[in-house]
């Protein structure tokens, strides 16, 4: 589910944390990294869920206008197309999905359910829901575009949604775009009413789960010795002033370098790069540039990186 940069952001926000609680419990920092990557599951799960929940209280809706006193020929045969759309129904039969629902206790929408009214408003109020319910039937096909569109243009960019996910756990924030692609992937994925969505796991495989611990291990465990590699190679930069999450950055990447022979070196400098360019000041990508550049130059020149496999220097 989640790839290796977003596993290396996850590291770098839990030494931040380390740093600015000031404590040096390793275990328990390590928990949390550990625990803050395994609630993407959690997310996932909530974020596919809101279309369960968005049928039913539509579903309970048309029931309780239609049993009006005064309802009207339209309100007692109300267009059923949205309730009827072939995806709710891949995911009615899902037992996976309502297993893993049930066993991580994901039953935020029922003791909340206002989001998901807002939600079904502002879906009502769309030009994606007018198209599609103005048309008198539709294929598998045409289900699946629209829940596609449903979800990339007026769920996922939804503001109320997005408050209420970061609101209710801190540590989704970077999560929330990586699960909705995922999400919308799938979506697309879908080819006949037998398909079926894979649930997918946190980490690839324990090699994932390895490198997140190695890294944050690793980099915590020799920090002192890190920064000593580029305290004398900052000549204008005072390292007093140098942001946090710059030394961070530049740890991290230096321990990919020496302790991570399996990583290639332009890996591990593109993906700090990036990591720099999205959570650091305007000018930190150019300065980790600079600062990477000259200590792979030394690093190699004294033997110090040493990598195995083919391509990896």
């Amino acid at each position: 589910m989640l790839n290796r940069r977003h596993f290396r952001v996850k590291v770098m926000q839990t030494i931040y944390a380390m740093h600015q609680h000031q404590t040096d419990s390793l275990d328990q920092q390590e928990k949390f990294l550990m625990q803050s990557i395994d609630n993407a599951q959690d997310l996932y799960l909530l974020v596919l869920s809101i279309f369960e929940e968005l049928k039913i209280k539509e579903q309970e809706y048309l029931d309780r206008v239609a049993k009006k006193h005064l309802a009207t020929p339209q309100e007692r045969n109300p267009n059923l197309k949205f309730i009827n759309n072939q995806f709710f129904k891949i995911l009615e039969k899902h037992d996976q999905f309502h297993d893993k629902l049930e066993f991580r206790k994901i039953n935020n929408w029922k003791l909340n359910d206002d989001t998901i009214l807002f939600l079904l408003d502002a879906i009502k109020e769309s030009e994606v829901y007018t198209k599609y319910m103005s048309t008198p039937s539709s294929t598998f096909e045409d289900d699946i575009y629209f829940i596609s569109d449903l979800f990339t243009q007026v769920i996922a960019p939804n503001d109320k949604l997005y408050d209420y996910l970061e609101d209710y756990k801190i540590t989704w924030v970077d999560d929330i775009p990586v699960i909705n692609t995922l999400i919308s992937k799938q979506i697309k994925s879908l080819k006949s009413i037998d398909s079926s969505i894979d649930l997918p796991r946190v980490f690839k495989d324990e090699d994932d789960k390895e490198f997140v611990r190695n890294l944050f291990r690793k980099t915590v465990l020799n920090e002192l010795e890190f920064a000593k590699e580029y305290e004398n190679k900052t000549p204008n930069w005072d390292t007093e002033r140098i942001a946090e999450i710059d030394t961070i950055i530049l740890k991290m990447a230096i321990c990919e370098l020496l302790k991570f022979p399996s990583v290639p070196v332009k890996v591990t400098l593109n993906e700090y790069l990036e990591i720099a360019k999205e959570y650091s000041t305007p000018k930190s990508s150019i300065f980790i540039n600079g600062i990477l550049d000259n200590l792979v130059k030394e690093f190699q020149a004294n033997d110090k990186i040493k990598k195995s496999g083919r391509g990896l220097l």
